[in-house]
């Protein structure tokens, strides 16, 4: 098992994801909305839950019809975990890499790789350019 997979089932509070089949059933099941409660406790603000992955005002409804999440957010639950996860592998903190995040970078053309995040391709950027960066080529 990688660390990520430990990481995504630690914060989710579900058994370690260990194949792309597992991540994809945990998506298919989609997410109780209790889930961004985890992400906020994880230390990501308000503003980038409902940038990235629900608007506040589709939050709210989904709690109070006592719904799960789309399978588009619940998505995007996965990769903004897999994106910090690889961020936190790179900066060796969950500070240092919500910091790296949460700061315009050249490379992205001086957006912040979080804002990226809301798209697939985006994230795929991302953790290309995290992996440059752990690679040396980048700072």
């Amino acid at each position: 098992m990688n660390p990520a997979s430990a990481r995504i089932g630690d914060w989710l509070g579900v058994e370690p994801p260990l194949t792309q089949s597992s991540i994809l059933s945990i998506v298919e099941r989609q997410l109780e909305p209790a889930v961004i409660q985890r992400l906020l406790g994880m230390g990501l603000n308000r503003d980038e839950v409902h940038a990235v992955i629900i608007p506040a005002r589709t939050l709210q409804h989904r709690r109070s019809r006592k719904e799960r999440l789309s399978l588009e957010e619940s998505d995007r639950v996965i990769r903004a975990l897999r994106v910090l996860s690889a961020a936190e592998t790179v900066y060796e903190s969950r500070d240092r890499a919500l910091t790296w995040l949460r700061r315009a970078h050249p490379r992205l053309d001086g957006r912040t790789p979080i804002s990226l995040l809301n798209t697939d391709t985006g994230a795929r950027i991302v953790e290309e350019l995290l992996g440059q960066i752990d690679e040396g080529y980048f700072t």
